[in-house]
This record gives structure tokens, C-alpha cells and sequence, in this order.
């Protein structure tokens, strides 16, 4: 199925969301518009959609809903500008980032913009609850992004730190989208408590598969290049299936471990670990994994009233095990 089709019962709101994000780069600076302009656009819209079907349930109010939707794409997008500078990475969405185009300094400043926008969207909705939400979130996706800095090319990492690094950089996102949607339209505490974990679990399964593309997709259509993980240090859970399947002799190991490694035996390494993965069980196992927090994420929707957005919710976590993008 794909996301027009899910996206049904918000599409009007969405475009209004859609709408929102272009008056936010209608500023009387236009160095400033330029930059707002070009990181606002080509999304898939996931976060904000997940706000809006999660306010669909109970009392739903656009006046409210439409503007912390709109903050949330507005932090997603901040923390993509951010990542991107720390990384140095050129390529997002397959296209130049921010950093390589303008510099790192205006990709930090430009994130911090997107940061303070987002939050003067957030503090619309006049609700307590949400804005304090939103910025334990802040505190979870950067406390996240620091930790993954410290880590890059640590070894010495489980599975239960991987879970719990993208549970604050992803999934963290996920559900700041299903909770604040839920707590807008006024959703009785157990119908929140359940939007926010189907959120979390959802991230997680997400962040499991972009993973898993980063070994077996395309430049083309993840639109940055195969293996960037590895190139940064990230150890992520295909490579650590790796380096439980091949101990001794791993490329990884050998990555990891030398940090004066010229750039072309990186390279052949980072190459040697993709075909490795790619000619093994480890993309099912990830897969598997997906698939369980998916299940995860849906095992309680049944205690929310019926109606297509609850379909939605479903179908979205079937698309998310199927995306190649």
C-alpha cells in the first residue's frame, strides 16, 4: 500500500501541514528563506501524519493538532541538519546537504532556527502537557546524538545499547507525533499510553530497517550513499550480527579498530561488510526483528475505537517493513 492511500483520512490536513511548512520560509531575510527553502521540502511526511491520525480517535481539533504537527516535521527536519553537520555528510534526500552548500556553521545555525520554530509551534497548542512533552523529547534526541558520538567506533556495544540509542534518536520522535495527537484530542489516559507506545515501537522498527537499507539498499533510493554507518563509526544492528557471525576475521573488527586506516582499505572494508551482510542470514534476522516491534506497535490498537485511522496505523507499520526508501 503506499502512504497517499494510508494518509487518506488526513489528506486534507496534511496539505494544510504542507502548507504551514511553506509560510515558515516567508522571512524578510532572504539568505534565510533560501535555506528554509530548501531543507522544506521532499519528505515523506510520516511524523506529522502520525500526529493527526492519532488525533482522530476522540476530539479531533485542527486549531490544535495542525500546529503541533507542523512542530513535529519542523524537529525532524532540524535534527536531519544537525545530523548532517556532525556527520559531514553530502548527501541527503539525494541531494546536497545544507552543510556541504552553505557550511557546517550555518547548518548548526540553520538547526537551531528549525529547533526554535518548531517549539513556537508546539507552545500554540497552549497545552502544558505537550510543550513540556516536547521538550523532554529535545533532551532525548540530543542526550542520543551525543551518546552516538562518544560510541563511534566502540566494539564494545550490545544489543540492549543499540535499542536503547535509537529508542532516544528515532523513536523518541515517533512518539513525541502519537502522544502529543492522542493528548490534543483529549484521549483517555490508557488510549494515550498506547498511542505513544505503537509510536515508539514503530520508530524503533523504522530506525531496524533503515538500518538494514544502509547495508542492502541504493545510493539511489535511500538518496545518500550504501554503508554510511559504518563510515561514521555507528555500529548498528547488521553489523553487530556481522561481528557475532564472523568473530575472528570481520571487516568491521578491522574498520573499528584502526583509526589511521587510509581512506581507500576503509572503503574496501566498509565494501567486504556490506557484501558479507548481503550474502547472509543477518537481513532476515534484522528484518525479523523489525517485524516483532511492528507487532508490537499494533498488538494494542484494538483498545482504540475503530475507525480508519486505526486501519491506518496498521497499514503504516506493513509499509515500514516494505520500504525501500
Amino acid at each position: 500500500m503506499q502512504l497517499s492511500k494510508i494518509y487518506e483520512p488526513i489528506r486534507q490536513d496534511l496539505t494544510r501541514v504542507e502548507s504551514q511548512l511553506r509560510l515558515v520560509s516567508e522571512v524578510d531575510f532572504p539568505e534565510l528563506a533560501e535555506l528554509l527553502s530548501y531543507i522544506l521540502t521532499g519528505g515523506k511526511g510520516i511524523r506529522p501524519a502520525l500526529t493527526l491520525l492519532s488525533g482522530k480517535f476522540y476530539h479531533y481539533n485542527p486549531d490544535l493538532l495542525l500546529p503541533m504537527a507542523t512542530a513535529v516535521e519542523l524537529m525532524h527536519t532540524a535534527t536531519l541538519v544537525h545530523d548532517d553537520a556532525i556527520d559531514n555528510s553530502s548527501v541527503r534526500r539525494g541531494r546536497p546537504t545544507i552543510n556541504r552548500l552553505w557550511g557546517e556553521d550555518r547548518a548548526v545555525l540553520l538547526g537551531d532556527y528549525l529547533f526554535a520554530k518548531a517549539g513556537e509551534f508546539a507552545a500554540v497548542t497552549g497545552n502544558l502537557r505537550v510543550i513540556r512533552l516536547f521538550a523532554l523529547t529535545l533532551q532525548i534526541i540530543s542526550s542520543g546524538e551525543i551518546s552516538q558520538t562518544f560510541d563511534a567506533f566502540n566494539l564494545e556495544q550490545t544489543r540492549d545499547h543499540y535499542l536503547h540509542r535509537i529508542s532516544g534518536k528515532t523513536a523518541s520522535l515517533f512518539s513525541l507525533a502519537t502522544e502529543s495527537g492522542a493528548i490534543l484530542s483529549q484521549a483517555p489516559e490508557e488510549s494515550i499510553q498506547v498511542l505513544k507506545e505503537y509510536g515508539c515501537n514503530l520508530g524503533i522498527a523504522f530506525q531496524i530497517v533503515d538500518d538494514i537499507l544502509d547495508f542492502v539498499g541504493t545510493e539511489e533510493e535511500m538518496g545518500k550513499p550504501v554503508g554510511s554507518d559504518l563510515a561514521q563509526g555507528t555500529l548498528t544492528l547488521p553489523a553487530m550480527l556481522l561481528l557475532e557471525h564472523y568473530p575472528e576475521d570481520n571487516p568491521v573488527k578491522e574498520l573499528f579498530s584502526d583509526h589511521d586506516m587510509v581512506e581507500g582499505d576503509k572503503q574496501k572494508r566498509i565494501k567486504q561488510a556490506i557484501d558479507l551482510v548481503r550474502h547472509s542470514s543477518i537481513v532476515q534476522e534484522c528484518y525479523e526483528v523489525a517485524s516483532d516491534y511492528c507487532a508490537k506497535a499494533c498488538r494494542r490498537l484494538g483498545l482504540l475505537p475503530d475507525n480508519p485511522s486505526c486501519q491506518a496505523l496498521k497499514d503504516l507499520a506493513d509499509l515500514v517493513m516494505s520500504r525501500r526508501r
